[in-house]
């Protein structure tokens, strides 16, 4: 079931670098995420990764107006037009030079890319199927120094480009006769942003050195005047002379003047700069670093490298509010259709915030691990996974929405391995800073902390399938540690290795615990048997990682010789190896001497994982694949190349000459160092940043694999992030016992009949989705148990696993409910003699009821404390009329009495 994997999610990284943008309804923000995009839809808490990728990390993103379309750019200017709808790719570009910034024009007719000193605008890609989807209309010279950002007015008809010269240029879209282009100045540093007023030329210009200008300009948007007819077809002539000589059409070039002379500016629109107002700064290094502005509320919105942002309402510059939400510079700003809720991006800590302004209150807050990810695992019904990074965090996320919904930080260091409990509700982890914890599910803490006599740098951890044996491997002592869940307290020191101890695990079946060495052996230990070494088992190489079957009738061993082995531990005979060094398949790093195929030779996986059927496992370690293999055959079966992204370190397989230089490799120059802080250090002779910076490559590796418990997905913990691959959901005809009599109008004549059983065989063996859902949810809910009874048990598993699938997508709740509960009841004996070949199927229909109840169960609690609240609200006012009714009585018997004397 392995085999037709495809990837679905991206978790444990939710930003690296480039601008976040809203789509159209304001609802979702697309965040780049190294060479992927991720979707968050913030309304439905939900977030997805689109599976397509750029050869490197995306820089910036262009949305269309009408949100169908996306453009993205990478490091070096390579772009893909994408489909929001399709969430495919339409076409590649090449820009030839890194891309600053990209913006469609509000009519969605043009866009605009800024690299180098120009601007190119573009006809934007139409609804016609076209050869070459990005044709050149318009290139833009002005501006001497770098191009940084790009502004349009509402109706198109201009655009305003911001420069590291410290100018800014407003550019006409068509030749106006009165706008060819505006040079302003003003500004004593880089230009951050730039953006017009609504349905107006007026300008808001801020710099790094967080300083904004206001300008306005003495012409409305209605007073810009055609360029005459022949003056038009004249430059039209010119302009076509020129493209004789290139190779490329170039379109129409347009040259600024920084300071055109008086008859050229005679007629034309003039800007005069009205304000100019500073942020206050807080100390020399909060620079500014982004901004965005919200044209109908008027809201300004600014980010500094401390991490705090201020609000502001233009043109008056009066702050609303100014908050610290990071330690680390704000590398993007966007705001949503409707002014409401802010998106930040932090890239050194990889956080996404979105912020809603008038109630103060986050909409989202996620952060992904800052180093790398060292481990993985899922919970025991596949709905979420726990992951333990460099960092020493512990975070959990929801496989189903993608999102972190707890971190542990109580480790001081390194997390080296993180576990689930049998039930589920309990995650260990352990630590290079000596200790392993526990943390509560139901509680959110960490409730027990196991340390050893003397300290130890812990490597690996196994839980048994009771959840009251805890042990750890050490790194430094050699030594094993086993403690009581129940009690806190240390059971014994398992000594005899003598290496340090690389992995542990434990039989799922029995209290037998397989611990691999350094020392070239696999020691087997009986925990019922006073701890005694059961077995040795020895091999021809260092042992990295040890793995039992689900069913525990095998052990799978890897080595550093690149074998992986396979073993019947009871009687200690090998039943099968795998050579899979050439498998491996390393990729070359930049500063690496010899070939990659050299470099592979002393290469070895570091992580396996049995599927959940046994019958296959996976192996990945320092390379950009992981490989699926056939246990039985030993073969081979498929190879995932889990990154194309060369923006990291060992991608490539030849060394590139073009990065040699005569005095060695370009990857030894750090090119613009300090730009990315955006902090300028203030020395004389310094232009760029901080002199001690250093430019790396992260390298691409594949720290820890696992196959979910339903069997229906798996996980890699990887360079790139946590990565998910499920099976293929897509339409795929995959007829089972096919008849020739089995055509969708007999099924339906059978059904017609209401011979419901006899129906929903003949479905199975089509084997198509839509018409298995259409028959099952024909059958009359009282016919249920009847159906459910004359089943015969090949279909029962077939219908169960059926249901897991429904439970995700349906609405028919209680419908599904009878069928799962019947089908159960009915076939649960003999269904309890295939149990290990059933579990993946069970597991997937717990984790689908499971999902329910907690949705059901958080709905009725807030309508049961809405009701109550309603009630006492009630109860409040009739108290309150019956002391106002009596208070009034009162007051009648005194004048009364007052009227008797």
């Amino acid at each position: 079931p392995s085999l037709p994997s495809q990837f679905s999610g991206l978790l444990g990284t939710v930003y690296r670098r480039g601008n976040l943008s809203f789509t159209r309804d304001g609802s979702a923000l697309i965040s780049p995420v190294g060479n992927r995009i991720s979707l968050f839809d913030l309304k439905n808490n939900k977030c997805e990764t689109f599976p397509l990728a750029t050869r490197l990390n995306i820089v910036c993103v262009g949305l269309s107006p009408d949100g169908n379309l996306a453009i993205l750019i990478d490091e070096e200017g390579s772009a893909l037009l994408v489909s929001l709808i399709g969430k495919c790719v339409i076409h590649h570009f090449y820009f030839h030079k890194p891309v600053h910034s990209v913006s469609f024009s509000p009519d969605g007719k043009k866009f605009v890319i800024t690299k180098d000193n120009v601007a190119l605008m573009y006809h934007a890609p139409g609804r016609k199927r076209e050869f070459n989807a990005f044709v050149l209309d318009k290139t833009y010279y002005g501006p001497y120094d770098e191009t940084t950002c790009i502004d349009w007015t509402d109706d198109s008809k201009c655009f305003a480009v911001g420069s590291k010269d410290m100018s800014t240029w407003v550019f006409g879209a068509e030749r106006w006769a009165n706008l060819i282009y505006y040079s302003l100045g003003g500004h004593k540093d880089i230009i951050v942003a730039c953006f017009f007023e609504e349905n107006s030329l007026d300008l808001y210009t801020i710099s790094q050195d967080a300083a904004l200008c206001v300008w306005q300009c003495d012409t409305e948007l209605d007073g810009l005047k055609p360029m005459p007819p022949k003056d038009a077809a004249r430059e039209k002539n010119a302009a076509k002379d020129d493209e004789e000589f290139f190779e490329e059409p170039k379109g129409e070039e347009i040259h600024g003047k920084a300071n055109p002379n008086e008859q050229e500016t005679r007629h034309k629109v003039k800007y005069s700069r009205v304000a100019k107002y500073f942020f206050n700064k807080e100390g020399d290094f909060n620079n500014l670093t982004s901004a965005a502005y919200h044209k109908k509320t008027h809201l300004l919105v600014t980010g500094f490298a401390s991490g705090i942002f201020h609000l502001h309402e233009l043109p008056d510059f009066n702050l609303i509010h100014s908050l610290s939400i990071s330690d680390q510079r704000i590398a993007s700003i966007s705001i949503n259709c409707t002014g409401d809720w802010i998106a930040f991006g932090c890239s050194g800590l990889g956080q996404l915030l979105v912020w809603e302004w008038q109630s103060e209150s986050y909409v989202l807050k996620q952060q992904g691990h800052f180093n790398s990810m060292v481990s993985l695992a899922y919970s025991p019904d596949g709905q979420y996974i726990v992951t333990g990074g460099e960092d020493g965090k512990v975070k959990v996320w929801n496989t189903s929405s993608s999102f972190c919904f707890v971190t542990f930080t109580e480790h001081t260091s390194g997390v080296t391995a993180v576990t689930f409990t049998s039930n589920g509700y309990v995650i260990l982890s352990a630590s290079l800073d000596g200790t392993v914890r526990a943390f509560d599910l139901h509680r959110y803490r960490n409730f027990r902390t196991f340390t050893s006599p003397r300290p130890s740098q812990f490597s690996c951890l196994a839980v048994d399938s009771s959840g009251e044996i805890v042990s750890a491997g050490s790194q430094d002592s050699f030594e094993i540690f086993i403690w009581s869940m129940q009690s806190g307290r240390l059971l014994d020191v398992l000594s005899g290795h003598e290496g340090p101890i690389s992995s542990l695990s434990f039989n799922p079946m029995k209290c037998v615990l397989a611990s691999a060495s350094w020392d070239k052996t696999v020691k087997l230990w009986d925990m019922l048997d006073s701890w005694r070494t059961k077995e040795t088992l020895i091999l021809n190489s260092d042992v990295l990682v040890v793995a039992f079957r689900p069913d525990g009738k095998e052990l799978a061993v890897a080595a550093l010789n690149g074998q992986i082995t396979f073993w019947d531990y009871e009687n200690a005979v090998q039943t099968g190896s795998i050579e899979g060094r050439h498998d491996l398949q390393m990729g070359r790093k930049e500063l690496d001497k010899i070939t990659a195929k050299q470099a592979a030779k002393g290469k070895s996986f570091t992580t396996l994982c049995y599927s959940a059927d046994g019958q296959s496992i996976l192996a990945g370690g320092l390379s950009k694949f992981v490989c699926i293999y056939n246990i039985k055959e030993q073969i081979l079966m498929k190879k995932f190349e889990i990154s194309c992204n060369f923006s990291l370190d060992a991608m490539e397989e030849y060394l590139d000459r073009r990065k040699m230089t005569e005095f060695g490799s370009m990857a030894l120059i750090d090119e613009g160092a300090g730009d990315e802080d955006g902090i300028a250090i203030p020395l004389p002779g310094v232009k760029r940043g901080d002199m001690s910076y250093r430019h790396f490559k992260p390298e691409i590796r594949v720290t820890c694999l696992r196959f979910s418990p339903t069997g229906r997905s798996w996980a890699a913990t990887t360079t790139e992030g946590l990565l998910i691959y499920s099976l293929d959901s897509g339409l795929i005809f995959d007829p089972f016992e096919l008849d020739i009599d089995v055509t969708p109008s007999n099924i339906h004549k059978t059904l017609h009949q209401k011979e419901y059983t006899m129906a929903i065989i003949m479905a199975f063996k089509l084997n198509e989705k839509k018409l298995i859902q259409e028959v099952i949810e024909a059958v009359p809910s009282t016919e249920v148990d009847v159906v459910c009874s004359s089943l015969p048990d090949l279909y029962v598993e077939k219908v169960l696993e059926f249901l897991a699938s429904a439970f995700e997508m349906s609405c028919h709740l209680e419908f599904y409910l009878i069928w799962a509960h019947k089908l159960l009841m009915l076939h649960g004996q003999k269904l309890k003699t295939r149990s290990v070949k059933l579990l993946p199927v069970i597991q997937f229909l717990q984790k689908s009821i499971q999902r329910h109840f907690e949705d059901v169960s958080k709905l009725c609690e807030w309508n049961i404390y809405n009701i109550k609240y309603a009630l006492a609200i009630s109860q409040q006012r009739g108290m309150k009329r019956l002391a106002e009714e009596t208070s009034v009585d009162e007051g009648d018997l005194d004048s009364d009495s007052d009227y008797v004397m």
